[in-house]
């Protein structure tokens, strides 16, 4: 069954009703949470035609794109200050200057994409990344460069929402979706640990712009090929865009992007973070307040009382969250208590790639076979585990062989978590809603990166003996991903997964 994604046509309906949209149509019976099952003609229904695997190679890659560079700059800081004269307390801007537009512009691209064309805003986001890109490269002063990662944040806040809701509207609910959103979560993964090792290659052998180099490339290579491949698609209707939700939205996360990512370097202490801090909570608290009287609001509140939006979406915030700070803690380790360069410690984190790679492959043959909330709740409790694993780790060389094996292993179940969190917000999601329901996946992704590591990464960072403090961060880690697993899968047995 193919979804009609034309500018005005009606969004398709479940021909059969075994699938999530249809299995939960009446909205005030509580039911349980439809998995897919398998069918006889799900492998025939899976596999792409050439075209499909075009406009999945666009999408993927500019996903892939926007993940390195979450990771790729990240070794070339030290340089990068030295070259551009900026202190080591000014670096944090580095990233921070991306990570503020590309977390607190999602909501409001994502429901833009969907009243003014999808194609078009993912167009114009990968324009403007490439070009911010290339302004990164030849920076000339702190100043340029700041802009261009800036401009950078942007384009990836118009390209993740609006990529996603193509997918999705592009590839119909069921094993073509399944294995679509398996590839992109396999690619989104592998971006960020490629970023790692990648950052610290290309540093090495041609200096920190190269780094934002091959991000110009990326986008050269996919904007090109974008136009005459993927379909328009938005909502068949335009109400007018929510304009107090819009500003509540954005400036409440905009704060609570500064503080958190602030607070990661400075601590909670200062008193911007606090003011930050506090001004975040009540510019959302605000927003929620606009969208219960708003006549077309940013966000529909009914959406959110969904379960599978509600926990699928709290799956994805932990998963995302306690995996970055495993890694920012375990790069400290590596480095600062085994003696790791920084091109070992890459190399470690380059087995986790790999094995996403593996993980990525069967993500949607286990969801066909287990269902979505099964895969999620499982994947959270096999990520817990492994991450317990850790505490395991000591001072001999033997930690290094440890660190590699449960790390890889935990980021195999950390794919599966994200693969299978996607599709239960989004499964009987209809196609006008889908730039909203993305935006969710997407807003969550991007607050989960950036909330793990200032609130329990600090804890190592400020320990007088870094291995304890590793190992206080990774206890915690592994309790809240177990107790979120449990949640998960408590939460979704009962849910309603009608359309409200």
């Amino acid at each position: 069954m193919a979804i009609d994604t034309t500018p005005t046509a009606t969004p398709a309906t479940p021909a059969t009703p075994a699938t999530p949209a249809t299995a939960t149509a009446t909205p005030a019976t509580p039911t349980t949470v439809p998995d897919p099952q398998p069918t006889s003609s799900a492998s025939a229904a899976s596999r792409l035609s050439t075209r499909d695997k075009l406009v999945l190679f666009v999408l993927c890659a500019a996903q892939f794109m926007v993940a390195l560079d979450f990771s790729v700059l990240n070794v070339a800081l030290p340089e990068l200050g030295t070259d551009l004269g900026m202190s080591r307390s000014a670096l944090q801007w580095a990233v921070t200057a991306f990570a503020l537009p590309s977390g607190g512009f999602l909501l409001l691209f994502g429901r833009v994409g969907d009243l003014f064309g999808r194609r078009r805003l993912f167009l114009a986001g990968l324009a403007l990344f490439g070009a911010a890109s290339l302004l990164a490269t030849l920076a000339w002063d702190p100043a340029s460069f700041l802009a261009g990662r800036v401009l950078q944040g942007l384009g990836a806040a118009a390209i993740v929402p609006t990529g996603m809701s193509l997918l999705t509207t592009t590839f119909p609910e069921g094993p073509a979706r399944d294995r679509a959103l398996g590839i992109s979560g396999t690619l989104l993964s592998l971006g960020f640990t490629v970023g790692m090792v990648a950052g610290g290659v290309l540093t090495d052998a041609l200096g920190w712009r190269s780094t934002m180099a091959l991000l110009t490339v990326f986008a050269l290579i996919v904007l090109p090929l974008a136009p005459g491949l993927l379909p328009e698609s938005r909502t068949p209707h335009r109400p007018r865009l929510d304009v107090p939700g819009a500003v509540t939205v954005t400036t409440g996360l905009l704060s609570l992007i500064y503080a958190l990512s602030t607070a990661a370097d400075h601590g909670f202490g200062r008193a911007d973070v606090i003011a930050a801090l506090l001004a975040g909570l009540a510019l959302l608290a605000a927003f929620a307040v606009v969208e219960s009287r708003s006549a077309a609001p940013l966000v529909s509140l009914p959406m959110l009382r969904r379960r599978t939006v509600a926990f699928g979406n709290l799956g994805g915030l932990v998963t995302f969250s306690m995996m970055s700070t495993v890694v920012f803690v375990l790069t400290l380790y590596l480095q600062e208590t085994l003696r790791l360069s920084a091109f070992e410690t890459g190399l470690v984190f380059g087995v986790q790639g790999v094995l996403s790679v593996v993980a990525g492959s069967y993500a949607a043959k286990v969801i066909g076979r287990f269902g979505a909330r099964r895969t999620l709740a499982g994947s959270l409790a096999g990520q817990g585990a492994l991450i317990a694993a850790l505490l395991g780790l000591g001072t001999g060389s033997w930690s290094v062989w440890l660190a590699t094996a449960a790390v890889a292993l935990a980021s195999m179940f950390h794919l599966g978590a994200i693969v299978s969190y996607g599709l239960t917000v989004t499964s009987g999601v209809p196609d006008e809603e889908q730039g909203l329901a993305t935006g969710l996946v997407t807003s969550t992704q991007q607050v989960g990166i950036t909330v793990g590591i200032p609130l329990l990464g600090v804890l190592a960072t400020t320990s007088d003996d870094l291995l304890a403090g590793v190992h206080t961060v990774l206890a915690l880690d592994a309790l809240i991903v177990l107790a979120a697993a449990l949640l998960v899968g408590l939460g979704l047995r009962t849910g309603r997964g009608a359309r409200p």
